[in-house]
């Protein structure tokens, strides 16, 4: 007789599998960061594909909790799984809530990614902890040439304590994507999670419904941030195509990486070597040095920057040495290379040159996020 593999829902989808269609809701990558994610200012990605709405009084500060840390022993012990992190918000700056008041983060969902959801019964499940509770909001948008929204509540029943929620609704018909092929890079689907809500036109009363209009909650939202010691904080976020929650989808942390290079990259002195680019100079005044993006082609061309770091930037060639503390010319960006130059007048046509980065702290920032 043939054995049979029995499995729990879901897990045959663990590793290469693509269900959740949020990335990095296990909160494992941080490429700008690193696990201090401080982050002041508003729309502001702190993690890999989640970013930070903070407007208004309260202050926070972000944290990606690792594995060694109580919260995430905590999240463990509580649901059976094993996740490596959790993403912590701690406020910092305490205040009454303003009329313009809005925090919460989100993430913005590619618009290639969120077409096969539309008009399909879609499920979010997520684990919360906070000291504050009371009734929160998740607000499903999307934008365009009409913004819409979708309010759905829960409830933190039990202070300092992992719960888990799962909230079912039917996506919205994404007409806007379905009939215009070239917005399809652009966001799509968003889900943000709030934890305070002013009232200037920010709140609905329609709850579980589609609706037109920019809306993040209702007035019975709690007032998180009115102290300090307020935290929150989250796990294994995941969103899927079908009208119950499954295990989370564990990717591996190169598939994740991988996933968020197409939003994100960079390439630092400290972490990931020496050598950027080869080239040759293609005059006497220019020496030209195309990259490849080594992450893989991105959503669009993306903006790139240099932190300045003195010596941190160097055109190393046959009869040429310069340094710089930022990239003096930046060239040229695709979705798949760019073009460094070296500006330099005293360069011999013809000969070849590297880009190195000669310093700690130098690197390159390529950002094609939503």
């Amino acid at each position: 007789m043939p054995l049979v593999k029995v499995q729990s829902r879901g897990t045959e989808n663990v590793g290469s599998a693509t269900k959740n269609v949020l990335i990095n809701g296990g909160f494992t990558v941080s490429q700008r960061n690193g696990t201090t994610l401080t982050a002041t200012a508003n729309n502001t990605y702190f993690l890999d594909r989640w970013k930070l709405y903070l407007n208004g009084s309260c202050a926070v500060s972000t944290q990606q909790m690792l594995s060694a840390d109580s919260n995430v022993t905590a999240l463990n012990t509580a649901t059976g799984e094993t996740f490596n992190n959790v993403l912590s918000i701690d406020c910092t700056t305490s205040a009454s809530l303003g009329s313009t008041d809005l925090l919460g983060i989100i993430q913005m969902i590619e618009g290639n990614n969120s077409v096969p959801l539309s008009g399909q019964s879609c499920t979010l499940s997520f684990h919360v902890k906070s000291n504050v509770t009371g009734q929160y909001y998740v607000a499903f948008k999307i934008s365009g040439s009409g913004e819409r929204s979708y309010l759905v509540g829960y409830t933190i029943s039990s202070a300092n304590t992992w719960e888990k929620k799962t909230i079912t609704f039917v996506n919205d018909t994404l007409t806007n994507l379905n009939s215009n092929a070239s917005v399809t890079t652009s966001s799509g689907l968003q889900v943000y999670f709030g934890l305070r809500l002013g009232t200037s036109g920010q709140m609905s009363n329609t709850l579980n419904a589609w609706q037109s209009g920019n809306y993040y909650g209702k007035s019975d939202q709690v007032t998180w941030g009115t102290s300090t010691s307020d935290s929150f904080y989250m796990g294994g976020v995941q969103l899927e195509i079908g009208s119950q929650a499954s295990d989370f989808q564990h990717r591996s942390f190169g598939e994740e990486l991988k996933l968020c290079h197409r939003y994100y990259q960079q390439f630092a002195y400290d972490t990931h070597g020496f050598n950027v680019a080869n080239g040759g100079a293609n005059s006497a005044s220019q020496s030209t040095h195309v990259y490849t993006y080594y992450g893989g082609e991105m959503r669009v061309a993306p903006s790139v920057s240099t932190p300045s770091v003195s010596g941190g930037y160097r055109f190393l060639g046959a009869d040429q040495d310069n340094s710089h503390s930022t990239i003096p010319n930046i060239d040229n960006a695709g979705k798949a290379s760019i073009q460094f130059g070296n500006n330099q007048n005293t360069i011999t046509k013809g000969h070849h040159f590297r880009l190195l980065l000669a310093q700690s702290g130098a690197m390159i920032k390529f950002d094609a996020e939503l």
